[in-house]
């Protein structure tokens, strides 16, 4: 499952309070993201400067890049408090409306998953945050009565891996909207580096680059890796995190150079070895592979897409000459699944 996979960027128990602690509490501790921090920074100097609530931010991206972080940001900079929950944990109208009503003026509402949103609660939430009020009906049937509720104006702050799956009226409600990236080599040696300031751990420049390297991009993975090569250097060296002794932790935990876990290769080494490189569909490599289908897709293939090791074609699944070098394995030019641009990299 993907809960037990280290490198997941999705949230795992082990990382709630560990995470509460490593969170930057301003934007100039915030690191990476560069221009959303320059919008955000404007945003909320102006919104401060004319006594308004800031307008509704929707923040959209891979887990673990920092969604709720900024969030916390947000509300810390403007000086007010924050109310976090969850599409899936706003079932009814009542229970939306409980929430808002219980914001102070200029508040932030923090919405992870608002893809997930109730259709129905999503429509009251329309007129919230339009118009600050809510409209609740009372009683049923030929005696029943709208009251409007008035609501202290707040700002939304909704969070969604999905923004495609955001119906346009949902989406069109948001004032600003910011694309979170994926974070260089660099920046995550330099969120390593911080981690490990904070949790008192003695490590070297080039340690805290090796896990980096390794962090698919994401600082969630980061800060989790290196709790287990601080494990690692604790026990079987003397606690100082080098170059060797991350490779060494990173090696025995199977995370490869590129961040590649065993998951990944399995999947790529039997579209390979069973399957001649692919074509091969979908049902069929989770069949062989042991994985539900929608795990695959939705967990495993959007890395080895963004690395170039996998392509999807309208006949199936097909590893691509990157991943036969990734892996080590001779790759023949006169098979189907080589494009031009990829063989090139090869020669």
């Amino acid at each position: 499952m993907d809960d037990d996979r280290l490198i997941t960027s999705s949230m795992r128990m082990e990382d709630t309070d560990i995470e509460q602690s490593l969170r930057p509490m301003s934007l100039s501790e915030y690191i990476g993201q560069d221009k959303v921090k320059e919008s955000m920074s404007i945003y909320i100097q102006a919104a401060k400067r004319r006594g308004e609530a800031l307008d509704h931010v929707l923040l959209y991206g891979p887990p673990g890049l920092g969604k709720t972080t900024l969030a916390n940001i947000i509300a810390n900079e403007m000086g007010v408090s924050l109310r976090v929950t969850t599409g899936p944990a706003i079932e009814h109208h009542g229970d939306l409306a409980a929430i808002l009503s219980n914001l102070q003026p200029h508040d932030v509402l923090f919405i992870d998953e608002i893809h997930r949103l109730n259709h129905n609660v999503e429509e009251k939430l329309y007129t919230a945050m339009e118009d600050f009020a809510l409209d609740i009906v009372i009683g049923k049937g030929p005696s029943a009565k709208t009251m409007r509720l008035t609501l202290n104006p707040f700002t939304l702050v909704g969070a969604t891996t999905r923004a495609g799956m955001l119906t346009s009226p949902m989406r069109d409600r948001f004032g600003i909207l910011n694309r979170l990236e994926m974070y260089t080599v660099d920046q995550l040696t330099q969120i390593v580096t911080r981690s490990a300031r904070i949790l008192q751990i003695d490590i070297e420049e080039a340690g805290a680059q090796e896990i980096a390297r390794r962090s698919r991009g994401t600082p969630r993975i980061a800060n989790r890796l290196l709790r287990r090569v601080r494990d690692y250097a604790q026990i079987i060296h003397d606690g100082i995190v080098t170059l060797s002794v991350a490779q060494s932790a990173l090696s025995m935990l199977e995370v490869d150079d590129l961040g590649l876990d065993r998951t990944d290769r399995d999947i790529l080494l039997s579209m390979i070895h069973k399957f001649g490189g692919g074509p091969v569909g979908l049902d069929t490599l989770a069949a062989a592979t042991g994985e539900e289908a929608v795990t695959i897709e939705d967990v495993y293939e959007p890395f080895l897409l963004q690395l170039g090791f996998l392509m999807r074609t309208p006949r199936g699944r097909v590893a691509t000459p990157l991943a036969y070098r990734h892996l080590g394995l001779p790759y023949h030019k006169g098979d189907q699944n080589g494009t031009p641009d990829q063989l090139s990299l090869l020669e």
